[in-house]
């Protein structure tokens, strides 16, 4: 079932279009992979899930409702949460301060509110065990944590706030073998989980591991979409890079 529906979606930057015409579903439990060089019109692309942007034209449903995000916090408030690769976390707190940054668990004492900070290390030790992300102590500060349990304390962030599209910028980047390796099988369970997981990524080897199905753009356009299964390493970068015969008939088509 599609969680998240673009029809016609564009965007005009001025003279400059961004982003034409795209239609795109994202489905819950699946790892939908988008591909394609830099000015392809991804970040465009994610920056109207992630209520950065709005489109020019086209429209956008979330669990058939349309939706118009003028802000990242009405797209949060949509169950859109997106992990960029500079993750945004504060080094000098906790695991459990950044997973609840903003939304901390209180309890008031003749009206004085005082955190509840085991009720929050206890919720994070949960979602932890959950993604099997091999963080023992929630208390820890986010400062002493590698690559790829950052990564893990972002999703844990993304899962409090009952996320059901998790857009996940570039996730590997500059990680070595095995982190790369982690953060790829949290992807997984986040998508296990049933929710959407939109993976931007220029890995081509890590898209084929952990996606089930994946898009292409190219010059503001999505020019192909394809099940994992059914493609292969060449033929995707063939459509990236504009050498496919049915990219050259298009971009002819459009000249």
């Amino acid at each position: 079932m599609a969680l998240v529906t673009a029809r016609n979606v564009t965007k005009r930057f001025g003279a400059l279009t961004a982003l034409q015409g795209v239609d795109l579903d994202i489905r819950k439990g699946e790892v939908l992979a988008l591909l394609g060089d830099n000015g392809a019109g991804k970040s465009t692309f994610i920056k109207i899930l992630a209520g950065a942007h709005s489109q020019s034209e086209g429209e956008l449903r979330i669990e058939g409702r349309p939706v118009s995000f003028s802000s990242p916090r009405d797209a949060a408030e949509a169950g859109v949460a997106t992990i960029y690769q500079e993750l945004a976390l504060s080094e000098n707190l906790s695991i459990a301060e950044n997973v609840f940054l903003g939304r901390e668990i209180t309890r008031r004492v003749l009206g004085v509110p005082f955190l509840r900070s085991r009720a929050m290390r206890e919720r994070v030790a949960e979602l932890l065990e959950e993604l099997d992300a091999h963080i023992s102590d929630p208390a820890a500060p986010v400062g002493s944590l590698s690559g790829g349990q950052r990564q893990a304390v972002a999703i844990c962030r993304a899962l409090n706030l009952n996320a059901k599209l998790v857009i996940m910028d570039e996730p590997t980047a500059a990680l070595a073998v095995a982190e790369t390796r982690k953060v790829l099988a949290l992807t997984r369970r986040l998508a296990e989980r049933g929710c959407a997981v939109l993976l931007i990524s220029h890995n081509i080897s890590d898209v084929f591991e952990v996606a089930d199905r994946i898009v292409v753009f190219r010059r503001g356009r999505k020019i192909a979409e394809r099940e994992r299964r059914a493609t292969d390493p060449e033929e995707i970068v063939s459509f990236i890079t504009g050498a496919h015969p049915d990219v050259r008939a298009l971009e002819q088509a459009n000249l």
